[in-house]
């Protein structure tokens, strides 16, 4: 869809028309635009797989104390969020992520999933529950992806898939996860953190956002502090957790992201 199009549906969805509609960067999956209404709204407007299953984490957030834009309309092609003004990443704000992190964290489950699938553009995310956590991380995130990976890399991850029960623990709080924590999915002004965005939530072991946020960055000293202690063995768990999202990486977007699976099964002894 292109932004035109998308700004022409917004504003039915919303219902009044529009001063002014323009583009703004939304990452590789998304048409986005910004749009300033004719009531004096702002807002952003984005397509996306599954606009109301969207909808819906971020009312869950919303739920557990975690700072998201207001839904303000959806239809089965587009979601129109608030518009949430942002000097950038969490770079001020790690220690506010981190508390923030942490009550999203206390958040719990009855069981691991999610009512609905999800995706990462491409990438069909099945959130189906298992009866127990390395189950759910061997059936719903690693073995889908292998049918796309070559032999002989498919063959390494089948064998950690094989082996979860030796690696994770059997039935950890199934936590609420935001699902896509990367630091590009944090804004933030100043030492305060204004949304999290662009949720792919689900409820499993909460290690899966912390390792997600640092496959591309390194979070501060006051994220951990005010985060809080890690359960033993939260170290050596790490690359598990890391090479779905690496996985997901090399699947949409090609062979540039092949050393950092590597990366993370070399760690594994794999």
């Amino acid at each position: 869809m292109d932004a035109d199009r998308l700004a022409k549906l917004a504003s039915d969805a919303l219902g009044t028309g529009l001063r002014h509609a323009r583009p703004v960067s939304g990452g590789d999956m998304a048409c986005v635009v910004r749009l300033d209404t004719l009531d004096g709204r702002v807002a952003l407007a984005k397509t996306g797989p599954a606009p109301h299953t969207e909808a819906a984490m971020l009312v869950a957030l919303a739920g557990a104390g975690v700072p998201v834009p207001a839904v303000l309309a959806v239809t089965d092609a587009l979601l129109v969020l608030e518009w949430i003004d942002s000097d950038g990443g969490p770079q001020a704000a790690w220690g506010d992520l981190g508390r923030i992190v942490r009550r999203l964290h206390a958040c719990t489950g009855t069981r691991y999933g999610w009512d609905q699938d999800s995706a990462f553009g491409a990438v069909h995310i099945d959130n189906r529950s298992c009866a127990s956590w390395p189950a759910f991380w061997a059936e719903r995130r690693l073995r889908p992806l292998l049918p796309a990976l070559p032999t002989a890399l498919a063959r390494r991850v089948a064998r950690l898939a094989d082996d979860l029960d030796a690696w994770l623990p059997l039935r950890p709080p199934p936590a609420l996860l935001h699902g896509d924590l990367w630091s590009g999915n944090v804004m933030a002004r100043g030492n305060t953190v204004a949304a999290l965005v662009d949720p792919a939530c689900y409820h499993g072991h909460a290690e899966v956002d912390l390792a997600m946020l640092s496959l591309f960055a390194t979070p501060g000293s006051d994220f951990h502090a005010a985060y809080g202690a890690l359960e033993s063995g939260a170290q050596a768990r790490l690359p598990i957790y890391r090479l779905w999202p690496a996985l997901v990486h090399l699947r949409l977007f090609g062979s540039v992201y092949l050393s950092l699976v590597d990366a993370q099964l070399r760690t594994l002894g794999l």
